[in-house]
């Protein structure tokens, strides 16, 4: 991981809590119950779980406790959304009777300086500290195997019964000439900035390329975005992608769809991007370019051999359904392992390997139902099947949208643009999954989640009272609309002549 910078008291509280200087690693005891090896999120919560039932348990992290999330990741994205958030409510003030004041200014010095010190301020939670207070053994350095139960760190042998890797992953650079020589940012290093880009290149336009994106726009930089695919987020739905195209042109950035990058070069104007669309080619002018075109695990240095762990570069540690590896007693959890790289899916994962090594649980990965959030304005979330995966499988489908520009506290915020749509099993309630889009999806779509996991149908979240005006709403009138096919001609019928007969 590149070093944290600028070299501010608020970096300098951060890394007191996820590597301090001082730190002496412990004596390890003959043998631990679990070696987790990674403190990010999945690792963190290995070690916090088996603290907790009273286990012995080592942690080993050769960087930064908290990993990604916490130092390179969701926390410092998420606080610079939130500037980006603000910055764009204010241009938006006049259609809510507001007059803004004139001559706002943007201080992304000032935004970068609120990121920082609220990161540190997060760090207490992932500290060597905290954690040692909790009964772990917190060993910072390289984690190597000398065999099938043992891992060495920094010259001290930790034997274990089971072990967890939770490594997790790292970004890609792409393959782009010139691309290393110029130089590119990262998730890794964007967030060392002090200084506003002028003109930012984002390469991808996945979760990440897109919610950076976003946010630089709307805190003054001039923003261009290259997809390689026809849309933007190519994994979700054609209407949420499309929306969220809409709102980029909205906010000025320029887009180039089915777009690919041969070369980048150094120029008297800045860095130079070739770009080639339907074999033409063209060159676009950035003073910084920022990379999201995915991530690699993070499985050098491990001597995964010496464990008899098989791995793959590029798709990580190979598990089964219970995320044990091909040595039974090493487990794997988290990005390094997992298909799906988020921070909850990572926690889910931790969860998983703790009952199955420790207490011979048989819980299988396959079993979860997962959400996930990209972080635009508006947002994208998800849960469950896609509509073209049901019908991979040949499960019928029936879909329930309800437009937010339906919705009364959708209107009332101004905030119309998205929707609610929810799949069905066909002839019943079941919820395949959904897809919300809308300022709030990220925190509308666990509803959906909740009534997958406990078996709740439409039928069900149609009797549920949701409070009036909440733009969640939109949920209950997609269960109304499910409610209303229920009442066939045979059904009509047969109550219009109840009704009459009792008047």
């Amino acid at each position: 991981m590149p070093e944290l910078l600028p070299h501010d008291a608020h970096n300098a509280r951060l890394l007191s809590q996820v590597h301090p200087q001082d730190w002496q690693n412990p004596e390890p005891i003959p043998r631990y119950n679990l070696v987790v090896i990674g403190a990010g999120t999945a690792g963190l919560n290995c070690a916090a779980a088996v603290a907790a039932l009273g286990g012995n348990v080592a942690l080993i992290e050769r960087h930064l406790m908290g990993g990604d999330c916490l130092n390179v990741g969701c926390v410092p994205s998420k606080i610079l959304i939130r500037s980006a958030h603000v910055l764009a409510d204010f241009h938006d003030a006049e259609q809510f009777g507001v007059r803004s004041p004139t001559g706002i200014e943007i201080d992304f010095e000032l935004a970068m300086e609120r990121m920082r010190r609220l990161r540190a301020r997060i760090s207490q939670h992932d500290s060597a500290k905290r954690f040692k207070a909790l009964g772990v053994d917190v060993f910072f350095g390289q984690a190597q195997f000398v065999a099938r139960d043992a891992v060495q760190v920094a010259e001290a042998t930790l034997r274990f019964s089971k072990a967890v890797i939770a490594t997790g992953a790292r970004a890609v650079t792409p393959d782009i000439a010139g691309l290393a020589e110029v130089g590119h940012l990262t998730n890794e290093t964007v967030f060392n900035l002090t200084q506003r880009p002028q003109h930012l290149l984002v390469i991808g336009g996945g979760p990440l390329g897109c919610e950076l994106a976003q946010a630089f726009r709307r805190l003054g930089s001039e923003v261009t975005i290259i997809q390689r695919e026809p849309q933007f987020l190519p994994q979700e739905e054609r209407e949420a992608a499309q929306l969220l195209a809409q709102a980029f042109g909205r906010d000025g950035i320029h887009v180039h769809m089915d777009t690919t990058v041969t070369r980048v070069e150094r120029s008297a104007e800045g860095k130079s991007v070739h770009v080639v669309r339907e074999g033409k080619e063209t060159t676009l002018i950035a003073d910084e370019i920022f990379v999201g075109a995915g991530r690699a695990p993070n499985v050098e240095g491990l001597n995964l051999e010496a464990a008899g762990v098989d791995y793959n570069d590029k798709k990580g540690i190979r598990v089964n359904d219970h995320l044990q590896t091909s040595n039974p007693r090493i487990y794997a959890a988290g990005d390094v392992c997992l298909t799906t790289k988020f921070t909850h899916m990572a926690e889910a994962s931790a969860r998983i390997v703790v009952q199955n090594a420790l207490f011979h649980g048989r819980k299988k990965l396959s079993a979860l139902t997962v959400p996930w959030c990209t972080y635009t304005d508006p947002e994208i979330a998800h849960v469950g099947l896609y509509v073209h995966q049901a019908h991979e499988q040949n499960i019928p489908v029936k879909t329930y949208t309800v437009p937010m520009n339906d919705v009364d506290r959708a209107i009332i915020d101004g905030e119309e643009g998205g929707f609610v749509k929810i799949h069905v099993r066909a002839s019943s309630d079941r919820i395949l999954g959904a897809t919300i889009v809308g300022r709030h999806a990220g925190e509308m779509i666990n509803e959906i989640s909740l009534a997958m996991v406990a078996g709740i149908g439409l039928k069900t979240i149609g009797e549920v009272i949701h409070s009036y005006p909440t733009q969640a709403e939109a949920i209950r009138r997609a269960a109304d609309a499910y409610n209303k096919t229920r009442l066939t001609p045979l059904v009509k019928r047969l109550t219009t002549r109840w009704l009459a007969w009792t008047r």
